[in-house]
């Protein structure tokens, strides 16, 4: 028995070979591959057929042979292992259909090398796509929680320390202004993504007359990867968008990390509806961050998918391999796949997360978080350096918390006695202007320097950054119009072509 696809092989594909390599790959990607694959072939002998490869008659029956097999659909075909991958039980169809003498001549001037590589840039921009969109919800969602909430005044945190008085609108909008940057990484991924890799054959071009430029617009690319090698070799777009995605990842990560500490017991700062949550088997008490705890698993295995796929391309040789350009891109395909399960997750993280406004106020009093604008009044009306002032101050608080008290109670007693302690002198501050130093809502109104998280500040940085993501939809959508009008036409040419 010879080999289903090449008279030099003399024996069947061996059954284990067939079992582990070639039918699951078929089973992943058959399917999801077809609806391109019909439109990569398409545009194929579209161009054959301009530049006179291929007879008139041979592109009819070609062309009536593909829109019948995009009609009829995947699961009509009969895959083979035997046959090794999708392509060759995709052109096995077809011939099938309608013969040998002209299906057979699809292939002229082409390898699955550079349809593979095409394939794989074709899969690769849509992911780009889906993910961009996903990403404008979730700032979009973050912006409205911004504003909702400009004004709850809550702890900042360093080192998981108190820090600063800041407001929940205020970290809501630090996590639209992260995946904005997130959108904005993924979407320059773009320009070296769609790029047509059609034409490159094997490795090294074809002696056929072909028009690369044609396939090229048929299939809505924006260039071409010049260099015929590069084309079938690389994968560098692949490992990229892998990339990206670890990025987000990581951002919403940090960001469960964050929720799962505010909506402990010990914190209770923010709360989730119970929709969001899961329960104990056995402790009925329970309220559980499982989605929380998802998310920043599934960065973990984000994490894990790069990383097999940098090592299966590390160590290949720079032209079409399949540990390189299978291997190395199924990492990319189950990424995007976690992708467009998580941030779905993430968004309704980011939109029912509800501060416990009362606590968080009643948090920033008691833990000092106002004790740099204290410094700072220091530094404006009592003329001392900003160190003297920090040495002052870390005096007061240090009193404050022997004494059992909080911020509020702070009085200029206290801060003249920790003056003379520092400097040898009292600074006579008004107990007007300590007490205002000292409080949190205040503190967060007189930070208005652009980006800070003074409500008018807030309002502003919103608006501008409603303003970058409309401009972000409309690149995507943008991309979209262009890749839906190019394929409008390759439908219609194609049709023609087989009428």
């Amino acid at each position: 028995m010879h080999s289903k696809v090449s008279r030099r092989l003399t024996e069947m594909v061996a059954p284990e070979v067939c079992e582990h390599i070639y039918a699951p790959r078929l089973g992943r990607d058959f399917a999801t591959v077809f609806n391109d694959m019909t439109d990569l072939n398409q545009a194929h002998v579209l161009m054959l057929a301009r530049q006179g490869v291929i007879s008139p008659e041979t592109s009819r029956m070609l062309a009536a042979g593909l829109l019948r097999m995009e009609k009829e659909g995947p699961s009509v075909v009969e895959v083979d292992p035997q046959r090794e991958d999708a392509y060759f039980n995709y052109e096995a169809h077809l011939i099938g259909l309608i013969g040998q003498e002209a299906g057979g001549r699809m292939h002229i001037a082409r390898s699955r090398n550079d349809l593979g590589a095409t394939l794989d840039r074709m899969r690769a921009r849509d992911l780009i796509l889906t993910t961009a969109g996903a990403l404008a919800d979730i700032i979009e969602h973050a912006l409205e929680r911004a504003l909702e909430f400009r004004d709850v005044v809550m702890p900042g945190y360093t080192h998981l320390q108190p820090a600063q008085p800041t407001t929940f609108g205020f970290y809501m909008a630090a996590i639209g202004a992260a995946f904005e940057r997130d959108a904005g990484r993924l979407m320059d991924n773009w320009s070296r993504t769609n790029l047509n890799a059609l034409g490159a054959g094997a490795l090294a071009g074809t002696t056929f007359a072909i028009d690369r430029q044609m396939t090229m617009r048929l299939l809505g690319f924006d260039g071409l990867v010049e260099n015929t090698l590069d084309a079938v070799a690389s994968r560098d777009f692949g490992l990229e968008l892998l990339g990206n995605f670890n990025q987000v990842a990581i951002g919403w990560s940090r960001i469960a990390q964050d929720f799962y500490v505010m909506v402990s017991h010990e914190f209770q700062t923010i709360e989730f509806p119970d929709r969001v949550t899961g329960t104990s088997s056995i402790m009925p008490q329970k309220k559980n961050p499982v989605v929380l705890e998802h998310l920043k698993g599934k960065a973990g295995h984000l994490l894990g998918l790069y990383v097999n796929s940098a090592v299966a391309l590390k160590g290949t040789n720079f032209t079409n391999t399949i540990d390189g350009n299978r291997e190395g891109m199924r990492a990319v395909w189950e990424a995007g796949s976690e992708m467009g399960h998580c941030l779905p997750l993430f968004d309704l993280v980011v939109s029912t997360a509800r501060p416990n406004a009362a606590l968080m106020a009643m948090r920033v009093k008691q833990d000092f978080a106002s004790a740099t604008d204290l410094a700072d009044l220091m530094v404006r009306e009592a003329s001392l350096s900003f160190r003297e002032a920090h040495h002052v101050v870390g005096g007061v608080v240090r009193a404050a918390m022997d004494r059992k008290l909080d911020a509020s109670e702070i009085t200029t007693e206290m801060v003249d006695q920790a003056a003379v302690d520092v400097t040898g002198h009292p600074l006579g501050l008004p107990a007007e202007r300590v007490r205002e130093s000292l409080d949190p809502a205040a503190s967060v109104a007189a930070r208005t320097v652009p980006g800070g998280p003074a409500p008018k500040a807030a309002e502003a940085s919103v608006a501008a950054a409603r303003g970058r993501l409309d401009g972000l939809r409309a690149t995507i959508a943008g991309h979209r119009t262009r890749l839906a009008e190019a394929r409008a036409t390759l439908k219609r040419d194609i049709a023609a072509l087989a009428s």
